[in-house]
């Protein structure tokens, strides 16, 4: 399917965020394993979340999702003993921190457990993680011996020391600390090098808190918990030791997402107006909040209070120098900005950002210079030089790509090939586009005109 845009009209307005994927993931999962029944309000019902929820209920949870008027949740009676896991292989489709997260809890079952998924689930690199499993007892391996899923579990899970490095995935680190708290042992890690995605790890430690577990968290510069997002990762060793604990109930309501935002705020700051987005707080743990940074140094104007955020724009911006190194899902949102913009843009900082759902450095330079678009590609980034022009451009089934590269054609003529893949992280995107005036359309046929 394309996606397209088809007109725009009374461009801005009031609007309230969609729930944060990264939250949703992290209290499914976690509720998911607690004595009694958790609520979690206002989740994100996606095809990402749906996974976790399907893997939970393979290890005993009982999930109900009950939606009025008045409200909409999650009912979840965890299983206090993950013992018995699915036999059966467990489709977790395209969700990566799904994959991850699940694979260290099924280490705690007392049979075999096989994790699979869809195409470019089985491209990612899981062999780091792996390796860092082992010392804590689970018997775990790449079922093609590739380092890359399906992952067979085959349980042993009790706890221990270990360490992993902190350069590519900081969902490694949190399936850890996340199963720590309830394996024999408890855990003691160790993250040695360059820490990127910090912020997610913040959230991690965040919503277990909420949960009743702690983790005590050392740095030889005592500066992991103190720091923002500035780029400027520590590359000393940073320690989480996380004792045997029980996982309590608790009503959790889910935040705004600040990535699934960040399509929005562009879109306004692109074509110029106001908008105003609710749920989004200006406390959040959330990394990606750097867009409104990012949005403002590109010359839009925000204002953010405690619970919502407001940007106008008069629809020029101008080019920035960012490392994305603590918000790598920015990546695809930032690359069209910078092509939209004025001056060179310049990203660094997001090498790790090659191992999402797709290799999203080279997919961006990609489908810019698709668009005739002056791009030169880095190891860790990139640096945007010239406009963009219409054209077709494919997401290659990434999420992220397909909602990023869909903006552009609020200048111009742009179809995204296999654009359909929003519902991977922002189901109800073309109705919340449709919210602050950009009316979005799907189609077989790419040769429909534009009548934006």
């Amino acid at each position: 399917m394309f996606l397209k845009i088809k007109n725009t009209h009374n461009i801005g307005g009031t609007v309230e965020a969609p729930p944060s994927k990264s939250y949703s993931h992290r209290a499914i999962i976690i509720s998911s394993f607690t004595e009694g029944t958790s609520k979690i309000y206002n989740p994100l019902i996606s095809e990402d979340t749906e996974a976790s929820i399907k893997a939970c209920k393979c290890l005993g949870a009982k999930i109900k999702y009950i939606k009025n008027e008045d409200k909409n949740y999650l009912e979840i009676t965890g299983t206090e003993k993950i013992e018995n896991f699915s036999k059966k292989p467990i489709d977790l489709k395209n969700s990566g921190t799904t994959l991850r997260v699940m694979t260290s809890i099924a280490g705690l079952s007392k049979n075999k457990v096989l994790l699979t998924g869809d195409s470019s689930l089985k491209n990612r690199p899981m062999e780091t993680f792996l390796n860092a499993l082992k010392p804590l007892g689970i018997k775990v391996k790449s079922l093609k011996n590739n380092g890359k899923p399906p992952i067979v579990i085959e349980s042993g899970l009790v706890g221990g020391k270990t360490s992993i490095e902190g350069n590519v995935s900081s969902q490694f680190i949190s399936s850890i600390l996340m199963s720590g708290a309830i394996t024999k042992n408890g855990v003691e890690l160790e993250v040695t090098g360059e820490f990127v995605s910090r912020p997610y790890i913040k959230m991690t430690l965040d919503v277990m808190e909420k949960f009743g577990v702690y983790v005590e968290v050392k740095s030889s510069e005592n500066e992991y918990l103190e720091s923002e997002n500035n780029g400027n990762d520590s590359m000393e060793t940073t320690s989480f030791i996380v004792k045997p604990q029980k996982y309590h109930k608790t009503e959790f309501r889910v935040e705004g997402d600040y990535t699934s935002a960040s399509y929005i705020l562009s879109a306004i700051a692109i074509l110029g107006g106001e908008v105003t987005i609710k749920n989004l707080f200006k406390e959040s743990k959330q990394g990606d909040k750097l867009i409104l940074d990012i949005l403002k140094n590109m010359g839009a104007d925000i204002i953010v209070k405690e619970d919502y955020v407001k940007l106008t724009s008069n629809g020029k911006l101008n080019g920035i120098d960012i490392n994305l190194s603590n918000a790598p899902d920015l990546l695809p949102t930032v690359a069209v900005l910078g092509s939209l913009a004025k001056g060179n843009t310049k990203i660094t900082g997001v090498k790790h950002g090659r191992f999402k759902e797709t290799d999203r450095i080279k997919m961006c330079v990609s489908e810019l210079r698709a668009l005739k678009c002056d791009v030169k590609e880095y190891d860790n980034g990139m640096e945007i030089i010239g406009g963009v022009n219409s054209g077709i451009v494919d997401s290659h089934k990434d999420h992220r790509l397909a909602m990023a590269f869909s903006l552009i054609g609020l200048k111009y003529e742009v179809l995204v090939e296999n654009g359909e893949v929003f519902n991977v992280s922002f189901p109800n995107f073309i109705e919340a586009m449709s919210e602050i005036g950009v009316d979005f359309e799907l189609h077989k046929n790419k040769l429909l005109k534009t009548t934006n």
